[in-house]
């Protein structure tokens, strides 16, 4: 009998980890309002499915969001460790950073929504991914490549600002733009 339940337990993962990476492409290419029978179809389950694991729209969201916060977060620690150099490291973050940011279609109106599911979205953003910027910039700092006074809150949410694209300012214009930020924090000898 043991044997069953952890074959069903191992199916129900496969299924939820499938719906999640059917969620995260789905609101890549519609945003976070798109329809759940989009995401069904895309990872082969119904709909029921998805409700089962995921009551809310706000659920859904929030675990496809909290994966890749997570993700981006355990990125710094190791690209510090394989860059070389800080810098070079937090420009490399900042890279997935962006494209974390610029991935995220109707994002910024669904934390605004007043949806009681979602509030926790952004101060879980805030509480996972400002100490990985930190521990960068810190590594920066001590290096000497970094200008004084930079704080990984302020430099996130100039990146933000940076990384709302529109009718004529794409994900190409906010990497540049980033990058030319970037620029201007490094320390120059």
């Amino acid at each position: 009998m043991p044997e069953v339940v952890g074959v069903r337990q191992a199916q129900a993962q496969r299924t939820r980890s499938g719906v999640l990476a059917a969620a995260a492409a789905v609101f890549v290419d519609q945003g976070v309002q798109a329809p759940i029978r989009d995401i069904a179809e895309r990872a082969g389950v119904g709909v029921g499915t998805i409700y089962r694991n995921f009551p809310t729209r706000a659920d859904l969201v929030t675990a496809v969001y909290r994966h890749q916060i997570d993700t981006c977060a355990a990125l710094a620690p190791r690209l510090l460790e394989e860059s070389a150099s800080p810098f070079t490291a937090l420009t490399r973050w900042v890279d997935a950073f962006v494209e974390f940011l610029v991935t995220k279609h109707g994002l910024g109106a669904a934390l605004g929504s007043g949806d009681a599911g979602l509030e926790n979205l952004h101060i879980l953003m805030l509480d996972t991914l400002v100490p990985a910027c930190a521990m960068l910039l810190d590594a920066c700092a001590a290096a000497d490549e970094l200008s004084p006074g930079i704080t990984a809150y302020t430099l996130m949410r100039a990146i933000g600002n940076l990384c709302i694209t529109g009718p004529d300012y794409d994900r190409a214009d906010a990497k540049h733009m980033v990058a030319t930020l970037l620029a201007g924090c490094r320390r120059t000898a």
